[in-house]
C-alpha cells in the first residue's frame, strides 16, 4: 500500500494505492478521474521535470538556469544531475536554446530558461 498526495487539481486528495497479488492496482480517496490517473502513473512509472544550473563560459552570469523539455523518470533523476552539472554553456544563449539533447537517453532535451548575453 502506497499513500499519494494528487498534484493535478487544488484538492489534493490523500490518494491511496494498493496493488493486489495479481498486480490490479486498487486506488482510492481521489474525488476525480484525473487523480486516480495521477496516482496510477505516480505509483508504476513516476516522472519529474528537471531544473537545474550549468556553468556558462563567456557569459553576463555564472550560472545559466535550465530545465527539461519533458518529465524524465525519476528513478534516472540523478543521473541526469550529473550530466547537466558537467555542461558548460557558451555564451551568448537565447531562451529556449537545447543545452544537452537527449539527456541520459529520455528523450528529453535540457533547455535554457532564460537568455543570457
Amino acid at each position: 500500500m502506497a499513500e499519494y498526495t494528487c498534484i493535478v487539481c487544488p484538492m489534493s486528495c490523500r490518494i491511496t494505492v494498493t496493488e493486489g497479488a495479481d498486480g490490479e492496482l486498487t486506488i482510492t480517496g481521489n474525488t476525480c478521474k484525473r487523480g486516480e490517473n495521477h496516482a496510477r502513473n505516480e505509483h508504476t512509472h513516476p516522472m519529474r521535470m528537471l531544473t537545474s544550473t550549468v556553468r556558462v563560459r563567456g557569459g553576463s552570469l555564472p550560472r545559466l538556469p535550465v530545465v527539461s523539455s519533458k518529465e524524465v523518470p525519476k528513478a534516472l533523476l540523478n543521473q541526469c544531475l550529473k550530466e547537466v552539472a558537467q555542461a558548460v554553456a557558451v555564451a551568448p544563449i537565447t531562451c529556449g536554446d537545447v543545452i544537452i539533447h537527449d539527456v541520459c537517453g529520455t528523450g528529453a532535451d535540457i533547455l535554457a530558461s532564460r537568455s543570457l548575453d
